[in-house]
């Protein structure tokens, strides 16, 4: 994981929220009081549960940042809603949610796009 200052993040980006990946929806920045300093809110969107998730925090805090691998895998079988992969890059086989929007377009043979976030699999996109 790396690391990055709550102010310097955009919408668009991703952050980790009480552990879970997130896409950062939202940000807001209060001005700072007289005795205090300038404090940020975030929104953000879980990548693998769609889940709304918020952080308060004072703009100068760090906030981890998840590393996004992204490769591309073949489809060995479709089980149910679970989906058997081979990356193409070292030839590793492993399993995999298929998601809501790719259910029914997958079969063996065709080629996928997939992200890797802490170890967990996101199927993005069917070549």
């Amino acid at each position: 994981m790396a690391s990055a200052t709550i102010k310097e993040l955009r919408p668009g980006q991703f952050v980790l929220i009480d552990g879970e990946p997130c896409k950062v929806i939202d940000l807001a920045k209060s001005k700072p009081g007289k005795h205090g300093a300038a404090k940020v809110r975030l929104e953000g969107m879980g990548i693998f549960d769609n889940r709304r998730r918020f952080l308060l925090k004072p703009a100068s805090a760090d906030v981890e940042v998840p590393i996004i691998e992204k490769k591309a895998a073949q489809i060995i079988t479709v089980m149910g809603d679970i989906v058997q992969l081979m990356d193409l890059s070292d030839y590793a086989t492993f399993e995999a949610a298929i998601p809501e929007e790719f259910k029914g377009k997958l079969e063996s043979g065709r080629e996928v796009l997939y992200w890797k976030i802490s170890g967990k699999i996101l199927i993005k996109e069917l070549r």
